[in-house]
């Protein structure tokens, strides 16, 4: 009893405060639970007189309050009976507002009601008239129909567009039960499996007479019925699944072991295969059917062919749309690849199967692989060749209806048989069936090429193989290759081991050859190593030229196989240069230790009375030609393999002669009768090294000097330095050494200033092939022997030293 915003009433604060009414200011107060509790406190009398209390002095507080507030209280009152009267009046309105609502209520739900039904009625009446024009557009249709289809495949396609527009006419709705187009529903399903029958045959029949024309009209009958796309699907489809059996029929080795069909079945449980005797009929079988199936395979890839040509070129006469893109437009490939994908799919699960569970089949498809490749490759190349026919024909074919509307469309795109994608290869999917018969059988022909060579070179064995064993395996090489020509990838796989054969027998040649000293001696006859050394060479000379005949005879050989099997040959001829390298090692040396005996003898003697030298020729020339001779007749006489000998001698006869020259121009003193009887052995040289080659002016450059040297040894020395030999035949440092000969013995030659022998000057200048370093040396003897003149103050040099000085500066002048 408190006034919003005033002090809380003493009465009422005091109340508050006693505990006994504590229980009546709560929200949650109970009157039968505060009663049961007092009776159960036994304090009744009490409490009621405390309540008495509080009652009466609530009752005086309420007096109090209605005195002190009475005119407000009296105004609330007054102000209830208006609210009273202002609500008996909105009251009043509201009955009046509803009685005119439901009198507008009853003028509109009967308008509402008709427009409902004759709503409903014109729907009625439309789905009548819509159900009509489908009637008599049927009626009309089925009469045009009727027509159509007794014009045969002349109108087929005009009756296939009438079925697709009955078609049309039947979607959403019910037609059964309608008495008057019952029969007429019962002809035009009967029409529409008649056209699609008709349209079937004419498409296999199109196809297998490879004829557009038909395959086209088919096309439009499929398109126009609207299963284009489907008939398409299961066309590809049917011919995957009889190839897949054609597959499994030509694999099947219950047919193939039986003799003849009227053979009875062999007991359960029993294997199936070729008897003992029976192999070679198996095998002819096996290779029969391949061949079928190889047929059956192309006229199957043919047909698809030429459904998806004509498919790329046929467009609907109304929409224009090309058949292929109705094929292909929701991201699918086109049906070649995907009849091919399958294909070669099906060939490999069913040749993996086939072979694993049959070893005849297994043994078969490895031991005559190149068979089997030839006949993939032969598919190949015809599938090729009728994509090109097919092609051709497509483009000069314009006669009938269907080609007159051709050739106005593009040009189609090569199909996969003519063009490799970048992420598929057609042939290579097609071959990916044979590649575990592939890797077996090059194992087996790598066998078949090592089998003769470790048999002729047994363990132990110190003899290379006979002619007639090498022949033996010349002929395994020469097999091996020549099967393998029917595929070049398969020819490079077999060069490879041929390759490896060639190593094999290198290998086994190497171990044989003797490395003792006794295989380097020229003293003596042949020594039993030596002779071993020879037949070994002879033998692998042999081999090279039989396998260097053999490639080159290969009709077709790949260029990548040819090189395989060179480079094996070309060690083969490495290893023969390794075999003669010690004896050619020990001629050489010896052929220049008698050329260096030239200094034992006396060449500065004066010109006899007769103007001729005492002998032909030296002793040391004698010496080296019998022994160039010896050496012809007992060692190399003996290799077969003439060109490798001369190409290995001649460049020995090219180092006998350099040496020879080196030596020649190094003796001193030359008298004139020394300078006749060197002349003489200039000539007899040539006659020395005559067996070491074919043709002594084979010998090139070396000749040339040898040639060119022998008339400068009576030439004065202004002519020999302007000679116009010097320099681009004979080497300056030659000229030099020689002009040596005619200084007085102050001039020493280099090597008596660098105090060596003439063999370690030999051995320096073998060392040093520059010509600048070989300059530099002489310049070193030529300042030497100016400070021994001035040291001694001698008044001039020597005639020949100002030549010999021009000629070292024009040398020096020509190396910069």
């Amino acid at each position: 009893m408190e006034e919003a915003g005033a002090a809380p009433v003493p009465a009422l604060a005091e109340l508050r405060a006693d505990e006994c009414y504590a229980d009546f200011f709560g929200e949650d107060f109970d009157v039968k639970a505060y009663t049961s509790q007092s009776i159960h406190q036994a304090v009744i009398a009490e409490q009621l007189a405390k309540l008495a209390q509080g009652i009466s002095q609530l009752d005086k507080e309420l007096h109090l309050q209605v005195v002190a507030r009475h005119e407000d209280l009296l105004a609330q009152a007054t102000g209830i009976e208006s609210l009273e009267g202002v609500l008996q009046m909105m009251q009043t309105r509201i009955g009046a507002l509803q009685s005119t609502v439901d009198r507008i209520r009853v003028k509109i739900v009967d308008p509402y009601n008709k427009i409902v039904s004759r709503t409903a009625q014109l729907a009625k009446l439309q789905a009548a008239c819509d159900l009509l024009r489908r009637i008599i557009r049927i009626l009309y249709l089925s009469k045009r129909l009727q027509g159509q289809l007794q014009g045969g495949s002349r109108e087929i396609t005009k009756a296939a567009q009438s079925l697709n527009e009955l078609d049309y006419l039947s979607q959403g709705i019910d037609l059964s039960g309608i008495e008057v187009i019952e029969n007429d529903l019962l002809f035009i399903a009967r029409a529409r499996l008649e056209v699609e029958n008709q349209a079937k045959r004419l498409l296999e029949q199109g196809v297998e007479t490879q004829n557009p024309t038909q395959v086209g009209t088919a096309l439009q009958v499929f398109h126009n019925l609207g299963t284009l796309k489907d008939t398409i699907a299961n066309v590809v489809d049917g011919y995957c699944t009889v190839l897949e059996e054609n597959i499994k029929n030509a694999l099947d080795i219950k047919v193939l072991t039986q003799p003849s069909q009227t053979v009875a079945r062999g007991g359960p449980g029993r294997a199936a295969m070729p008897t003992p005797g029976n192999t070679a009929a198996f095998r002819a079988a096996l290779w029969t059917n391949m061949e079928k199936l190889m047929d059956q395979i192309c006229a199957a890839c043919g047909q698809v062919q030429h459904l998806q040509k004509v498919l790329a070129k046929k467009r609907d006469p109304v929409s224009h749309v090309c058949f292929i893109e109705e094929i292909v437009k929701d991201g699918q490939s086109d049906i070649l690849y995907k009849f091919w994908t399958a294909v070669t799919q099906t060939l490999s699960s069913q040749f993996q199967s086939a072979t694993d569970s049959s070893m005849f089949l297994k043994q078969a498809f490895e031991g005559e692989y190149p068979k089997l490749l030839r006949l993939y490759n032969d598919l190949w190349k015809r599938l090729q060749q009728y994509s090109q026919n097919i092609q051709r024909n497509f483009n000069t074919s314009g006669t009938t209806d269907l080609f007159a509307e051709l050739q106005q469309m593009e040009e189609d795109a090569q199909d996969i048989f003519m063009q490799k994608n970048e992420d598929y290869d057609p042939e290579k999917a097609l071959k990916d069936s044979l590649q575990q018969y592939e890797a077996a059988y090059l194992s087996k022909s790598l066998s078949r090429l090592f089998d003769p060579i470790n048999l002729v070179f047994p363990p132990g064995g110190r003899n290379p193989p006979s002619s007639d064993e090498l022949d033996s395996i010349i002929k395994t090489i020469a097999s091996e290759l020549n099967v393998a020509a029917v595929d070049p990838d398969l020819s490079l796989a077999v060069a490879k081991n041929v390759a490896k054969t060639i190593q094999l027998f290198g290998v086994k040649s190497e171990q044989l050859l003797s490395t003792q000293g006794d295989a380097s001696q020229v003293i003596g006859p042949l020594t039993e190593g030596q002779r071993r050394n020879v037949a070994v060479v002879n033998s692998l000379y042999k081999l090279h030229q039989a396998v260097l005949k053999v490639i080159t005879s290969q009709s077709s050989f790949p260029a990548a196989a040819e090189q395989t099997v060179t480079t094996a040959l070309k060690a083969v001829h490495d290893l023969m240069g390794s075999a003669v390298q010690p004896l050619l090692n020990s001629v050489g040396d010896s052929v220049e230790a008698i050329i260096i005996t030239m200094h034992q003898e006396d060449f500065s003697g004066s010109l006899s009375s007769s103007g001729k030298p005492d002998v032909p020729c030296s002793l040391y020339m004698k010496e080296l030609q019998g022994f160039i001779a010896r050496v012809m007749s007992d060692y190399f006489r003996h290799f077969e393999c003439f060109d490798f000998v001369f190409d290995n001698t001649e460049a020995m006869a090219q180092r006998a002669i350099e040496l020879f020259i080196r030596h020649a121009s190094l003796i001193r003193p030359l008298g004139e009768g020394g300078k006749m009887r060197l002349a003489a052995d200039f000539a007899q040289m040539e006659l020395a090294v005559a067996p070491l080659c074919r043709r002594v002016s084979d010998l090139g450059k070396s000749y040339r000097q040898l040639r060119s040297f022998r008339p400068l040894l009576f030439q004065t020395s202004e002519h020999i330095a302007s000679s116009p030999a010097l320099g681009e035949v004979i080497p300056f440092s030659i000229i030099l050494q020689f002009l040596f000969t005619r200084a007085p013995p102050e001039l020493k030659s280099p090597f008596q200033r660098a105090e060596w022998s003439i063999a370690r000057y030999s051995q320096w200048l073998d060392d040093h092939p520059a010509e600048k370093d070989r300059l530099a040396l002489i310049r070193g003897a030529l300042e030497a022997y100016v400070q021994s003149v001035r040291t001694r103050e001698g008044k001039e040099f020597a005639p020949v030293y100002p030549i010999m000085v021009q000629l070292l500066q024009k040398a020096m002048s020509t190396l910069q």
